[in-house]
């Protein structure tokens, strides 16, 4: 394996001067020292007026200024079912296995970039047998037999010394495509974990809003019961009866979509497992099995630009795209070559080798594009094109991602307030519902007063669980929108981290 510190003292040694085109230079990281002008420190806790308890997830969170985030964040949750299906995702999903292909295959090319620093070395041996005219060319050899065999044996060297820096520029771009793979790769690690812990929540949310529809029927379907017996004692109406029924089937008629969605995000998460959808998980999640973080990082903005890896892509996109420029530009410059050969030829196998059979040549060459009809010059044009499409992407990705973050914080605070009245909601809500359910068969209060504090508690547990599951979902889309903790990952695997071959 050829090693950069040998290549770097051949190129210095042999080349000196530097390489024409622009150096690339890192862009300064964003002056800003918030995301936001109006955010809490902490965010609201929600607890239900006169009960002990809290909901899931009604816990205040607080937002802690460059508190570092752990390489396996989705385990601040801690459900280890949870865990187990995240690990098992980062091993089996092929998406993951498709950006470890392509890394291995950046550093191969960059690899095979650097051997334009040496030589080239090729051996050639050659034998033909031929018969010649004689009658009206004298035979070569010296005892005029008209047939002969000939018999070459040579190396031949070819070096193209890197004068201008071109050699240069192109490695240094193809060492910029391993950055732009590398964190393609972190980019996927992050997404599929957090679209698996998204996943998940989106389950367990389903799962709580089908047991809350689940348990109206059971209660709907009590009141059915008791309408019917009341109409047996002549305290109640077939229009009662027909009205309760119809608030029965209105809620059973809320059952199947809600089954459709489970069954959707258990595909979907059976796919990120890298499995068909009849291998689905034997995990499954209720928002009971989830635990919100209570403390949540809120990064520097000035360290976003390092933690972000879709910042980082297309850091190494621009630095690719720079040193492409130095290539056109070289390219307008002379091309130098270096040719040697040395060998032996003879009539016979045995004279190969021999000092008087010996043969050798030395030369070299310069080239320089008179006339090409403006080809270099456009492409020389379409490089700082590309340089500074790069260059706009890149600034578009650090708003974005700033934005991001800045909306995550926003939902997470915006989402704790929602949660604290929904939380107020469902428990007046229900307690109005005993209370009619209580009075009803008393007489004491109308039928349509029964039926409309079913459907007020019904939509307030709903609207709960979904704000449960919010809060659970607005968390992880923090974590993804300042990195994912990539940088704190300990094990370097040969095709997943860290520099080229070379190293």
């Amino acid at each position: 394996m050829i090693r950069r510190p040998l290549l770097s003292v051949l190129v210095a040694a042999g080349l000196g001067g530097c390489a024409v085109g622009p150096d690339f230079e890192r862009p300064a990281a964003p002056s800003s020292t918030r995301y936001a002008h109006d955010l809490p420190q902490v965010t609201s806790a929600a607890a239900n007026p006169g009960e002990t308890t809290t909901p899931t997830a009604g816990q205040s969170q607080r937002f802690v200024d460059g508190l570092d985030i752990p390489a396996q964040w989705w385990m601040l949750f801690r459900s280890p079912k949870l865990d187990r299906l995240v690990g098992q995702a980062l091993a089996a999903n092929p998406t993951v296995e498709a950006a470890k292909a392509a890394l291995r295959q950046s550093r191969e090319l960059s690899s095979a970039q650097w051997t334009a620093f040496l030589p080239s070395v090729q051996g050639d041996f050659q034998a033909t047998r031929t018969k010649n005219a004689t009658g009206s060319i004298s035979s070569p050899i010296s005892n005029n037999d008209a047939y002969y065999s000939l018999y070459t044996t040579q190396l031949n060297l070819t070096y193209a010394p890197d004068v201008f820096g071109a050699t240069r520029r192109a490695v240094e771009g193809a060492e910029a495509g391993i950055e732009v793979n590398r964190f393609q790769l972190e980019a996927v690690y992050l997404t599929l974990s957090s679209n698996v812990v998204v996943s998940a929540i989106a389950e367990a949310s389903l799962r709580g809003q089908i047991a809350a529809t689940e348990r109206l029927l059971s209660i709907q379907h009590a009141l059915t019961d008791k309408v019917r017996a009341q109409i047996a004692l002549g305290t109640a109406s077939q229009l009662d009866l027909l009205s309760q029924q119809a608030a029965e089937a209105a809620t059973a008629q809320t059952l199947p979509p809600l089954t459709k969605q489970l069954g959707q995000v258990r595909d979907g998460l059976t796919a990120l497992l890298g499995r068909l959808p009849d291998d689905q998980p034997e995990e499954t999640f209720q928002l009971s099995d989830l635990t919100l973080p209570s403390d949540l990082p809120v990064s520097l903005p000035s360290a976003l630009v390092e933690q972000r890896p879709d910042i980082r892509q297309a850091e190494a996109s621009l630095h690719a795209a720079t040193a492409a420029v130095g290539v056109t530009v070289a390219n307008f410059l002379p091309q130098i070559s270096i040719t040697a050969n040395t060998g032996s030829t003879g009539l016979h196998p045995d004279q190969l080798f021999s000092p008087t059979f010996g043969l050798w040549s030395v030369g070299a060459n310069m080239t320089q594009t008179i006339f090409d009809a403006g080809s270099l010059l456009h492409k020389r044009r379409a490089a700082d094109a590309a340089m500074e499409q790069a260059a706009a992407q890149y600034r578009s990705t650090v708003v974005l991602a700033f934005q991001n973050v800045a909306d995550s914080l926003r939902a997470l605070a915006a989402d704790a307030d929602t949660l604290k009245a929904a939380a107020a909601a469902e428990a007046a809500a229900r307690r109005t519902f005993d209370l009619a359910r209580r009075q009803y068969p008393l007489g004491t209060i109308p039928e349509t007063a029964l039926l409309s504090g079913e459907q007020a508690w019904h939509q307030a547990e709903i609207a709960l669980v979904q704000a449960e599951a919010n809060r659970y979902s607005d968390t992880a889309g923090l974590f993804q929108a300042l990195g994912g903790g990539w940088w704190n990952r300990q094990e370097e695997a040969s095709d997943e981290r860290g520099g080229s071959a070379h190293r």
